[in-house]
């Protein structure tokens, strides 16, 4: 049994965030405990187990879970874009149709699906998350350590998404994950600001601590745009936008709001591909 690691939202190894995947044969999940152990062995922001689902479900679907080191989550970006690019680059998606090859997935936010075009881009179709206005939290601007100018809840994405003054603030955040973590409900914290110039490449900035998730901090986070875009294609006034994530590794996620959904454009790059030894399998 495989187990690859891969860089998302990224074409080059070593930058991006990585995923570990886990293709699993036909046929009914292994135990929650087997995968969770085998994702706090790997020890990444997340693990995806990926599985082909019946024809009859819908030809070309399969199932897909997401776990941290500590708990299943319900959305995963940079995981889904991982697995959607070890799937076509291993022949598994079949032949593409119109230069483009489809895969959906079974997931615990429903079905979501992925497109990957012929330079090897990949489009994700998830869910949007538009965040509404709430008070800053009791506690949450000692945290990050920096002030913070508008609070959002984000609805079933479970982040607190949090404005700050600028591009600088973002990136030297240093926040007290202890304290983080006594927020109540959070799967995450979303920061964001405006970029520090015009023609940068990118429309926003963010970085993403993982709260309740057993993350510090995520490199790239594609479900974090789900509430980003909305938030700055509404402040902009454009659907189709770009996001930098600064942390140490960086990575864009390009985004397009459609309707009730989010398109996220990202590459990926499979970094290394072993083979869990026999005791370790399920």
């Amino acid at each position: 049994m495989r187990i690859r690691i891969v860089d998302a939202f990224t074409d080059r190894p070593y930058a991006g965030n990585p995923a570990a995947v886990l293709v699993l044969p036909p046929g009914p999940w292994p135990s929650d405990d087997w995968m969770q152990r085998l994702a706090a062995e790997a020890n990444l922001s997340e693990t995806a187990f990926v599985r082909p689902l019946p024809q009859d479900e819908r030809p070309g679907t399969w199932g897909l879970r997401w776990f941290t080191p500590s708990l299943e989550v319900d959305l995963c970006g940079h995981a889904t874009l991982a697995t959607a690019h070890l799937l076509h680059s291993t022949g598994a998606l079949g032949e593409p149709v119109g230069g483009v090859c489809e895969v959906g997935f079974r997931s615990r936010s429903g079905l979501l699906t992925a497109s990957i075009a012929a330079d090897g881009s990949i489009t994700l179709d998830f869910p949007a998350n538009p965040p509404r206005p709430v008070d800053v939290p009791d506690g949450i601007a000692a945290a990050l350590g920096a002030p913070v100018l508008a609070a959002y809840d984000t609805g079933a994405l479970g982040d607190l998404l949090v404005e700050l003054a600028d591009e600088k603030t973002v990136r030297t955040l240093a926040p007290d994950h202890r304290a983080l973590q006594a927020v109540p409900g959070l799967r995450g914290v979303i920061v964001t600001a405006a970029p520090e110039a015009p023609g940068g490449g990118y429309d926003f900035v963010s970085r993403w601590f993982g709260a309740g998730a057993g993350i510090g901090e995520d490199p790239v986070t594609g479900s974090a745009h789900t509430a980003l875009a909305p938030l700055w294609a509404a402040r902009l006034g454009r659907d189709e936008l770009v996001g930098r994530q600064l942390s140490a590794r960086g990575g864009s996620v390009a985004a397009r709001l459609s309707g009730e959904r989010v398109l996220l454009t990202g590459r990926a790059v499979t970094v290394l591909d072993g083979e869990l030894a026999p005791a370790a399998r399920p």
